[in-house]
């Protein structure tokens, strides 16, 4: 099966899926050696760790197709991946969603913010009119019916700037066009996550940020609520920060940091499997 065909199957599945978001080919292992059944390439975490940079619309296609393409490579999981705003009019998105096609995605998200866009949790979210937010989206889906293997993930910000009733237009829009899951950024209640799935008849995904601006739900709650799909675009990266900044903490008060195994590294790496195969050609 390919990995769009994985993700269909998945979808089609009784239950919510929980998903970690990875930003690199070790982050993509992890979640898989963790048994997890698919992940998300999330741009914020793929900016701080590749550039070093905010989630302000600073990295490029070419970097973010890059990235994609060792996360896909490294990992059996249907992979999902930001792919912004489609980095330019409705032409680019069409390239865009044909390039994600072919570094391996899954599926690929496509947003109704101006460019250059923003975190989703962060201020000075701006988004395009709904008739090019729809246009963007069309030629999205058009990608895909001509032959780019891959779903199409539609996410409005307009709940921020537009408000509610705007962002629920803007879905039922994405649904009838044909996006294959729906998104949107930020709600701000649980009556509005409720709503959300209540009127979008496709999947629907949510997004969990610790102090971000919706609330952080369970995952048995977000399934009452009838999400498919629940992301974590920041616990890994989240995670790894604080972890690598104790580590640093403790070598300049002249301790080695604790917990550390190089044993467990080799085996999450792969170095088993690579002797292995060593041992098969020697």
């Amino acid at each position: 099966m390919s990995a769009a065909s994985c993700l269909k199957a998945l979808l089609a599945e009784p239950g919510l899926l929980v998903m970690p978001c990875c930003y690199d080919a070790l982050t993509a292992k992890l979640i898989e050696q963790a048994d997890f059944k698919l992940t998300f390439m999330s741009g914020f975490a793929v900016s701080a760790a590749r550039l070093g940079l905010p989630d302000t619309g600073l990295i490029s296609y070419g970097e973010m197709v890059d990235q994609g393409r060792s996360i896909c490579a490294a990992t059996t999981l249907p992979v999902l991946g930001d792919g912004d705003t489609g980095y330019g009019n409705a032409v680019n998105t069409k390239r865009t969603v044909q390039g994600y096609a072919q570094a391996g995605f899954a599926c690929i998200m496509i947003e109704d913010q101006v460019s250059p866009k923003r975190c989703g949790h962060t201020k000075g979210k701006q988004v395009v009119d709904r008739h090019q937010a729809c246009k963007r989206l069309e030629a999205a889906v058009d990608a895909r019916d001509e032959g780019a293997d891959i779903l199409i993930m539609a996410r409005t910000d307009a709940r921020g700037p537009l408000g509610f009733d705007e962002a629920l237009d803007r879905c039922r829009d994405f649904a009838a066009l044909g996006a294959d899951i729906i998104f949107i950024e930020a709600p701000q209640s649980e009556e509005e996550m409720a709503l959300f799935c209540s009127e979008i008849k496709a999947p629907c995904m949510a997004n969990m940020i610790q102090n971000g601006q919706s609330p952080l739900l369970p995952p048995p709650r977000l399934e009452e609520l009838g999400f498919k799909i629940v992301a974590y675009p920041l616990t890994l990266l989240s995670s790894a920060v604080e972890a690598m900044e104790k580590s640093l903490t403790a070598l300049q008060q002249g301790r080695y940091p604790e917990h550390i195994s190089f044993s467990h590294l080799k085996e999450v790496i792969g170095f088993p499997e690579y002797y292995q195969e060593d041992d098969r050609y020697s």
